[in-house]
């Protein structure tokens, strides 16, 4: 049976992620409150926010414009879209 976390996103019990995703305490504080869901959904929006807004992960300032929207994303706050996406239909 998989691990589960309750999701700060989602506001329930959902799969937990099977390692930290980042290096160090930010990447145990995801793991211990977000789900595998949400990691995942957040890593889409990622790369349409670097894709469309052509931002360059050596510069110090997108890695922190990321780390902002991540925060806004699981925390359920408004985020920044790519110009132009249209989710596709479910």
């Amino acid at each position: 049976m998989s691990h589960t976390v309750f999701c700060r996103k989602y506001q329930r019990e959902l799969e937990a992620l099977p390692f930290p995703p980042l290096p160090g305490k930010k990447g145990q504080e995801i793991q211990a409150s977000v789900s595998k869901k949400a990691w995942e959904e957040w890593q889409s929006l990622q790369t349409r926010l670097i894709n469309e807004k052509h931002l360059n992960m050596m510069d110090p300032s997108s890695r922190e414009y990321l780390m902002d929207q991540m925060e806004r994303f699981f925390d359920n706050r408004e985020t920044d879209q790519a110009e132009g996406y249209v989710p596709p239909n479910e």
